[in-house]
């Protein structure tokens, strides 16, 4: 009976996203509606598509393996990474993005680069992003398998198939509404989990008590170095997410860009703290279990019945407005910065469309197979964060911050760090369980360095994105 009742709401959360998607489907006329929501994102919805679109199976699965491995405390410091990025976000460069109203990160990096460094950069995001975006199907899967007893294979497919459909949809359009709707379901369940949770375990001094010696500590048994390798990526992610960027985009005016950020941050400090303590109790009352699955566990054996399936219709959420905000954003890299560059069709807003809707199907495919070539959420978190944030975000954050930068320096700086996250952690295999980002990082920025001070700048106008108000 208590299975019967989770998966009733969860399978009316999904109709009532996808009842949205569709609606939203008559508000698409162009490709500018499909891809920035015709620029008519208000505060409110934008503040909750930006929390929404941010925590996804990287939180509800990821950061609670993270805590229930490692502890809640070793969780604070490596959760620290995103709300630093959103407060750098807020002071420096979200009414820049809105500004300058870019559809894709790389649009941005060709102003202030030239096209090849827009090529390179796409192909770097679809590294990225399709890996992302397989911690949402992975994320989902479990879900699902919990909650109907699918095999985990058959319930990331029918995972798969719902982020699809919903980006396929409406674009930025439904993934904004849903991602509104999804914030406040998501703020519910957390919010009405905690405090269960804690009733489980006696509260916060009863959950201290019961807690492991090894769980009570800053990092919970890892090094210092170890520890600097999980914060690096989220921040490094944040800074440079195209998804972010995207909605800034979106927002009505510059001004609701900025004030929208603040809300975010407060939404992702509360978010993160309800998933370090949801996984903390669950190595209380679930000890053993498979650290992914803490928060879901927890949801579907040990809470009551209505706050279990409110939580996990929040988790539902987390991991579907991820997926296709990531979905998304992938398609507008693949058919603008890709095909756009090298074919020599010209193309139509409506041909933009349709090109956008069958490079989603291509890519979720794509993003499928990639989550097979990982054990777990958070190892595909780490990594993906990583080639991203080591690979792209320090050519992106120069284009805006220091003038001195080089297309010769950016095209350098993406090249090593795809070489060395892949190689440190495919061919060398993660020596002394160092994650890539402390190796790909410094190098991706020397190279940004050394090479740009050895080259000349770009001659059209290298000031253009540095120089803009903020």
């Amino acid at each position: 009976m208590r299975d019967t009742i989770i998966l009733v709401a969860i399978c009316l959360y999904v109709v009532a996203m996808v009842v949205i998607g569709v609606v939203a489907t008559r508000r698409v006329r162009n490709n500018h509606d499909f891809m920035l929501a015709g620029q008519r994102l208000g505060r409110l919805v934008l503040t909750g598509t930006l929390l929404a679109t941010w925590t996804g199976a990287g939180t509800i699965v990821g950061r609670a393996s993270f805590t229930y491995t490692y502890g809640p405390l070793a969780s604070i410091f490596y959760s620290i990474g995103a709300p630093l990025g959103i407060l750098i976000l807020y002071v420096f460069l979200a009414a820049r993005i809105r500004q300058h109203s870019k559809y894709t990160v790389p649009e941005i990096m060709e102003t202030r680069y030239g096209p090849v460094v827009r090529l390179v950069t796409a192909v770097a995001i679809l590294l990225a992003y399709t890996a992302i975006m397989s911690e949402q199907v992975r994320g989902l899967g479990y879900i699902l398998h919990l909650t109907t007893g699918f095999s985990e294979d058959i319930a990331k497919v029918v995972g798969l198939v719902v982020i699809v459909f919903l980006a396929l949809a409406g674009g930025l359009v439904s993934v904004a509404w849903t991602d509104a709707m999804s914030a406040l379901v998501i703020t519910l369940g957390l919010a009405g989990g905690v405090v269960f949770a804690l009733i489980g375990v006696g509260g916060f001094d009863g959950l201290s008590q019961s807690l492991p010696a090894d769980h009570l500590t800053w990092t919970g048994g890892l090094t210092p170095i170890q520890m600097l390798g999980f914060v690096l990526p989220t921040l490094l992610l944040i800074l440079g997410d195209q998804n972010m960027y995207q909605r800034f985009a979106a927002a009505r005016s510059p001004s609701i860009a900025k004030r929208a950020t603040l809300g975010f941050l407060a939404g992702d400090v509360f978010f993160y703290g309800a998933v370090i303590v949801l996984a903390s109790t669950a190595v209380v009352l679930l000890p053993a279990i498979a650290p992914d699955t803490a928060i879901l566990r927890l949801a579907s054996d040990e809470l009551p019945v209505g706050v279990g399936a409110l939580l996990l219709m929040a988790g539902t959420a987390f991991i579907i407005t991820t997926g296709n905000s990531y979905l998304l954003s992938c398609s507008s890299n693949l058919v603008h910065d890709i095909y756009g560059r090298v074919s020599r069709r010209p193309m139509s807003s409506q041909r933009q469309l349709r090109l956008s809707r069958i490079a989603i199907l291509l890519l979720a495919l794509v993003a499928f197979g990639i989550g097979e070539l990982f054990p777990t959420v958070l190892e595909i978190q780490v990594f993906s964060y990583t080639m991203y944030g080591a690979v792209v975000t320090p050519s992106l954050l120069a284009a805006f911050l220091w003038k001195r930068a080089t297309p010769a320096g950016s095209i350098t700086s993406i090249v090593v760090g795809i070489v060395a996250t892949v190689g440190w952690e495919f061919a060398l295999d993660k020596p002394y369980d160092w994650n890539s980002v402390l190796v790909a990082l410094p190098l991706s920025v020397a190279a940004l360095v050394v090479v740009s001070l050895l080259t000349k700048a770009h001659a059209d106008d290298p000031e253009r994105l540095s120089s803009a108000p903020a």
